[in-house]
């Protein structure tokens, strides 16, 4: 057990999907997972493993914020050897043509700062996905035929920000949007070489002012969690749509 994740190490799968509200964690799991397990509950942060399609797979919440899942994402890699951690989230869309529901895959992730500033220091540091997933998820989208993005985002500490002069900055440099966790999970990725992707949902809109109901953001994006198990799993997914084909 870690101080965080109070749960024996055999409970948690080599692959971890990560949302920021635990409440997402619980209906994720329920809605998708089957045999589904709560491994931990420690300071109201949900975690669950079930399996999909025969694959063992977690669900954890990590909070909102980078220091808030860079606690959750150390101890999932450092207490449990967790190797592939998908983040499923909400983000706001920043260009004109990304729209409410779409699916945003992240192939990299600017910030002013994130917890591993302090390791980096002076250095701009580049965190990006691992291509295997970002390939994955792409595929994913195109065979569900889901309106997707793919490109660089934005992951903020501010979730209230009054710098509008560097929201123009970020459209102007072609960001797609912008959430609070992305960057950290990849620079951890980085350090301990493990795999990392963020698959998010468009939530609101920066420009337009659009946004979904709060319960919308928890129960409704189906087609994120959906992606990210068959980019974890991508044969466990070809063969169940095979299945599903001879069944007919």
């Amino acid at each position: 057990m870690t101080l965080h994740i109070g749960a024996a190490p055999e409970t948690i799968a080599d692959t971890v999907l990560l949302p920021g509200d635990p409440l997402r964690a619980h209906w994720a799991a329920h809605t998708f997972l089957s045999d589904v397990e709560p491994i931990h509950s420690v300071r109201g942060m949900l975690g669950f493993t079930g399996t999909w399609n025969g694959q063992k797979v977690s669900i954890q919440g990590t909070g909102m914020g980078m220091p808030s899942l860079s606690i959750y994402v150390n101890e999932l890699i450092t207490g449990y050897n967790v190797q592939t951690l998908i983040r499923i989230g909400s983000c706001g869309g920043m260009q004109d043509h990304v729209e409410l529901r779409d699916i945003v895959l992240a192939m990299a992730s600017s910030s002013v700062s994130t917890p591993s500033s302090t390791v980096l220091k002076e250095l701009s540091y580049a965190p990006i996905a691992d291509w295997t997933l970002l390939r994955n998820a792409v595929r994913s989208c195109e065979t569900q035929d889901i309106r997707h993005h793919i490109g660089g985002i934005y992951s903020s500490d501010t979730f209230y920000s009054d710098r509008q002069d560097l929201d123009q900055q970020l459209v102007r440099h072609g960001i797609l949007a912008v959430e609070m966790e992305a960057a950290e999970l990849y620079s951890l990725a980085a350090r301990y070489n493990r795999r990392a992707l963020a698959i998010l949902t468009v939530s609101d809109h920066l420009t337009t002012g659009q946004a979904l109901s709060a319960d919308d953001r928890e129960h409704s994006f189906s087609d994120m969690v959906a992606i990210a198990l068959e980019t974890a799993f991508p044969e466990a997914a070809n063969q169940a749509s095979t299945n599903d084909r001879t069944s007919v």
